[in-house]
């Protein structure tokens, strides 16, 4: 079977993951394939922040959880060391779809990398808070951008789920 059609039918969701840090060939890799997304009229609205910064990934794990309504305490990160937060310039009309499409690539490209990802909601609302647009500001992050989402990566502390069986009529062919 083709190697990417192989990759799309085996990539998991996870949620647990150890603490190892990415090597750094391996992650810029996962990055170059976000890049290579296709987007509305190829305007490349999105951006990707990739942190590995421990401090600034604790941060972020504790706006969303306190999005959440979780205590601040709770990890909706599950233990990812790295955070490749996907933001969308809003003046695009196609922003969201644009960053969808990011970050598809990342989650693929970290599973074709032997690289468990996740992708975790709540990047919009982080970053529409005083607090996440501080955090743009802090990283010379200017513009109007809607946060699509985070896409969290690390080595899997575990087996990778199952696949979940495909819903009956999921296609419907028109000849």
């Amino acid at each position: 079977m083709n190697e990417i059609i192989e990759n799309m039918k085996t990539r998991r969701s996870i949620r647990k993951f150890k603490s190892d840090a990415l090597l750094q060939d391996v992650l810029d890799r996962i990055l170059e394939a976000g890049t290579y997304a296709p987007t509305g009229m190829a305007a490349q609205s999105p951006v990707i922040i990739a942190v590995t910064n421990k401090e600034l990934r604790d941060k972020l794990s504790a706006m969303n959880a306190k999005i959440m309504g979780k205590p601040e305490d709770f990890d909706p990160f599950y233990n990812a060391p790295v955070v490749l937060v996907v933001l969308a310039d809003k003046s695009r009309p196609t922003h969201v779809y644009d960053g969808s499409l990011v970050m598809g690539n990342l989650m693929l490209a970290a599973h074709s990398e032997g690289i468990g990802s996740c992708w975790i909601h709540r990047a919009k609302e982080t970053f529409e808070s005083e607090e996440g647009k501080n955090i743009l500001k802090e990283l010379g992050i200017t513009g109007d951008y809607e946060g699509i989402g985070n896409c969290v990566l690390g080595y899997a502390d575990g087996d990778e789920p199952k696949a979940h069986p495909i819903k009956d009529n999921y296609v419907y062919y028109v000849k």
